[in-house]
């Protein structure tokens, strides 16, 4: 069975806020370590029925980067939400809904 790694550094600072993450994946086209302002984590415990997460983001995480990172993100799980259960009317409520949070922040934090 062929194994891949994905490694996921984060440097704190002297208040253990991210500082610094690095990530690299053993076996992709990401073999190189590569830079990044924030992630979110999400695993399913199939025991206990909860998702677990890990949500961090650097200081330099600009407010419209993360703006940019939910919507892109919410964007993408509608996707993977709909090659898992082929269910496109909701797939689709999900985009629309990442569509309605996006135009809202760009209404109310960019066109001040």
């Amino acid at each position: 069975m062929e194994q891949s790694t994905i490694t996921i550094q984060v440097n704190l600072d002297e208040d253990k806020v991210p500082s610094q993450i690095e990530w690299n994946a053993k076996g992709t086209t990401a073999q190189d370590t590569q830079q990044a302002k924030a992630f979110l984590l999400a695993l399913w415990d199939g025991n206990e029925k909860t998702a677990l997460r890990i949500d961090l983001w650097t200081k330099e995480m600009m407010i419209d980067e993360m703006a940019d990172f939910f919507y892109q993100t919410m964007f993408t799980m509608a996707d993977t939400y709909k090659r898992a259960t082929h269910h496109d009317e909701l797939s689709d409520d999900m985009k629309a809904f990442a569509k309605t949070f996006y135009n809202k922040f760009r209404e109310k934090y960019l066109n001040k």
